[in-house]
């Protein structure tokens, strides 16, 4: 369990909370709009009304007992921006702030974010790929050459063993579990054997997964 200070409860913030609260996690969630304060309390642990431009209420939030300060501020980059920088001036120790294009992540990242999510970046890119083939189920962008993709099974893979089939001397493909029955197994043996309706979760360089199956 992890202790999490929200800044900013519009749809994305609002999205956050509840995702923590599904895994158990602490969070103190804050806006300047009292409506979305009172609509976030069955999700945190406790909320306040507050400015977080305001250098004296972003002291007397204790930012250095958070074990990470997310800014998912969306509708005021200005605010998103001197919010990130009052966390860090107060020993913030982790700062993740929301960034909707290329140059406010890097006004972000040199004025006291640690790190930047970019929503509608990472929903555009899974948008892109996911409608490019229909064997893709998942996808997750480690950096820019690297991703985990969960694709269904192809057809003249059906009944073949992952020995057999050799994907890490062939593509340098890893993969990481199979998915039957919407049950993830991550105990990957050699002798397995792949079938038709099962989904494969692989970890690999992008343009190498792309050939293996034929993207």
């Amino acid at each position: 369990m992890k202790s999490i200070l929200l800044i900013g409860l519009g749809r994305f913030g609002r999205h956050i909370a509840k995702e923590l609260n599904e895994l158990n996690h602490e969070v103190m969630a804050v806006d300047i709009n009292e409506e979305r304060v009172n609509a976030i309390l069955p999700y945190v642990t406790n909320a306040l009304i507050g400015d977080s431009t305001n250098e004296n209420f972003i002291a007397d939030l204790g930012v250095r007992n958070f074990d990470a300060c997310i800014v998912a501020i969306g509708d005021n980059f200005q605010n998103s921006l001197e919010t990130a920088s009052l966390l860090k001036e107060s020993g913030a120790t982790k700062v993740i702030a929301r960034a909707s294009r290329g140059v406010q992540e890097k006004f972000l990242l040199r004025n006291g974010a640690d790190e930047v999510v970019y929503p509608e970046k990472q929903l555009a890119a899974w948008t892109a790929i996911r409608c490019t083939s229909d064997s893709i189920l998942d996808y997750t962008e480690l950096d820019r050459d690297h991703s985990i993709v969960e694709l269904s099974i192809p057809s003249d893979w059906d009944g073949r063993s992952v020995s057999e089939l050799d994907l890490r001397k062939k593509y340098g493909i890893n993969i990481l579990g199979i998915r039957k029955n919407n049950e993830l197994s991550m105990d990957i043996t050699p002798d397995m054997l792949l079938k038709g309706g099962q989904s494969i979760l692989v970890l690999g360089q992008q343009k190498k997964i792309r050939k293996c199956f034929h993207i």
